[in-house]
């Protein structure tokens, strides 16, 4: 297994622009291309939304966020929902490997 930590960087005023389209569209298109999250945090520090995605391994974390990005409900759900402007301001993914003692493998 390996994990995708996901920091996006959040305009003012914004995040409940993000939190409602992870809710109500992101989510389910992400089961369908496979993309399993752990959980989904956001800062009180920052205005960022932070979440861990589980994968078999790095080529199927590629594979499916090649098919998410090409979804053409993905595509049209983006551009609805930033008509007004961007909801998010930076994507920051960092692929995680779990140790050997790693008690989440």
């Amino acid at each position: 297994m390996v994990y995708e930590l996901r920091i996006y960087r959040i305009p003012e005023g914004r995040m409940p622009n993000i939190l409602s389209r992870f809710e109500n569209i992101t989510f389910g298109l992400f089961e369908r291309h496979g993309i399993e999250v752990v959980g989904f945090w956001t800062r009180s520090d920052a205005n960022e939304l932070v979440y861990i995605c589980r994968y078999e391994s790095e080529a199927a974390m590629e594979a499916a966020w090649e098919a998410f990005r090409a979804d053409p409900e993905w595509v049209k759900a983006r551009e609805q929902t930033e008509a007004n402007g961007p909801i998010v301001e930076e994507v920051i993914s960092n692929t995680l490997i779990p140790t050997a003692f790693s008690p989440i493998q």
